[in-house]
């Protein structure tokens, strides 16, 4: 009976003890980045955006980030080199970074872009310039081909656009398919392993190119150590088979100027299966590679601005001049 008690106990702490650990945690980091823009609610979702204002004519610009990410990926480097040219507005994704969705709601590119068409909606973009990075890339294919009224062009940066056999070992973890048993170690060992292994994951997300020394402050990385970002995550993984195999098959139906770059050296996208393959589908892409890794809006974030630029130089002719 001792043994058993003892077992309990033992059992008890270990569950225990890195929960205390994890809220402590998130409560640490919301306090250390708390949300930098406002909120908007929208059917399904309510999304924290920064809104940046822009020159009277240019077309506006929408960035959406990947998985696991937030919208500090393109505050980091790149919307300060916009900044006064183009409206931008930069959403944390339904339920990543600040934004929420309800609990029952669908993780589906789908509703995801259905949410992101009533931001345009509520904010009159216009038909913006839509600039998806990674799993952003495969959202900004999906809102264009869902609502093509609320898109004037596709900028996408190292973007996810069919599915892969398997998921980057980074993103392993996030695997896991009971609701129950992602609920009990997100609040448990999600946090902890995060922190353990951070190092090896950053490499592996980041590589061939150097993590930056203020990526966790500057770029939100910390905003990562929260029990609803892995839920958040999880969830939108696991929902990528549900809609991403049927959208390649649709890409030929696109009608708009669409942008691609991709760094050479990419280790959780190869270049040629989601680049050049969705290049050869929609007419008149333009595809560009260039010398990096993943996180170009982070390592490269010149590189990145010249190429959304030129992407919004294109999407409307007559928004062009009123920029040059």
């Amino acid at each position: 009976m001792t043994l058993v008690i003892t077992l309990l106990i033992v059992l008890v702490l270990l569950l225990v003890l890195p929960a205390l650990f994890t809220l402590w945690t998130a409560r640490k980091v919301e306090s250390v980045l708390p949300p930098s823009g406002r909120f908007v609610d929208v059917p399904g979702a309510r999304l924290h955006v920064r809104d940046f204002a822009g020159a009277p004519g240019a077309p506006a610009i929408l960035m959406v980030h990947g998985l696991a990410g937030q919208l500090a990926h393109f505050t980091y480097g790149v919307t300060g080199r916009l900044e006064g040219r183009y409206r931008m507005v930069v959403v944390d994704r339904p339920g990543s970074g600040y934004s929420t969705r309800g609990e029952n709601d669908p993780a589906d590119l789908k509703t995801q872009a259905d949410a992101l068409a009533a931001l345009v909606g509520a904010l009159q973009l216009d038909r913006p310039l839509v600039v998806g990075h990674s799993l952003g890339g495969a959202l900004a294919l999906t809102l264009a081909l869902e609502h093509p009224d609320k898109v004037g062009g596709l900028a996408l940066v190292a973007p996810l656009t069919h599915m892969q056999e398997r998921v980057p070992p980074v993103f392993d973890g996030l695997t896991i398919l009971s609701p129950r048993w992602r609920r009990i170690v997100a609040w448990t060992f999600a946090i902890p392993a995060s922190i353990k292994n951070s190092r090896k994951a950053m490499d592996q997300v980041f590589g061939p190119e150097a993590v930056p020394a203020d990526f966790a402050t500057r770029g939100g990385g910390l905003l990562g150590l929260r029990p609803a970002a892995f839920l958040s995550a999880s969830a939108d993984l696991q929902a990528l088979p549900d809609w991403l195999p049927g959208q390649e098959t649709r890409y030929g139906e696109l009608d708009l100027p669409a942008s691609i770059l991709f760094g050479r050296h990419d280790r959780i996208l190869d270049p040629h299966a989601h680049g050049q393959a969705l290049a050869d589908k929609v007419a008149g892409a333009r595809l560009q590679f260039i010398d990096g890794g993943h996180m170009l809006p982070i390592t490269n974030p010149e590189a990145t601005a010249a190429f959304i630029e030129a992407a919004a130089q294109a999407c409307r002719p007559v928004a062009r001049a009123a920029v040059q």
